[in-house]
């Protein structure tokens, strides 16, 4: 088997991040694609495949934070990646990361399953208090995602990035555990 089910959720499951070479082939793809990098704010870097699979190397060996690719349940597919970093154990936070890099999954919910999954571990695995997130206010489909599973308006920098020529506004979210409802975590025995 090629991934691991650690979170399995209705239609998908979260995988440890794999360095397989196909997987690191759809990475590359990805990221040097303007539908994914422009949301991401990531456009003006240029990937290359030795360049993402040595990222992909060192942020496996990375134990502080937590990377999992998002495989559809039904045929394995790797469609996206979600991670938990930038851990404050004094405060127990942490920062969301996510992205859907296969077109054909985009706006069909599964990346709102792999935010409730990772949220449900975050607070009920990982003790966590708050789990915040950054997105471009001109992502309008990932704001409303992201207000969809629960998270709240936390401020905002004013024209932050800089991005085909304009400057977007960055917008900050978070949710509080005691905010959080939800059991979506289908594999766990307790």
């Amino acid at each position: 088997m090629k991934y691991f089910k650690k979170l399995v959720g209705d239609r998908i499951y979260l995988s440890p991040k794999s360095t397989f070479d196909e997987d690191i082939e759809k990475y590359t793809k990805w990221m040097n694609d303007f539908k994914v990098t422009d949301y991401i704010g990531s456009s003006s870097k240029i990937v290359t495949y030795n360049g993402e699979k040595e990222w992909l190397e060192n942020m496996s060996k990375n134990n502080n934070d937590i990377n999992f690719d998002i495989i559809t349940l039904d045929d394995d597919k790797l469609i996206g990646t979600i991670s938990l970093d930038g851990f404050n154990f004094v405060e127990r936070s942490a920062v969301l990361g996510i992205f859907i890099g296969d077109e054909d999954y985009r706006g069909h919910g599964y990346g709102s399953e792999a935010i409730k999954l990772m949220l449900e571990y975050g607070f009920k695995y990982l003790n966590l208090h708050s789990i915040r997130l950054d997105v471009l206010d001109v992502n309008e489909r990932a704001y409303k995602c992201y207000l969809k599973c629960g998270f709240k308006d936390a401020g905002r920098d004013r024209e932050r990035i800089f991005l085909n020529g304009k400057y977007y506004d960055m917008l900050h979210m978070d949710i509080l555990e005691n905010e959080f409802n939800g059991n979506f975590i289908r594999n766990k025995n307790v």
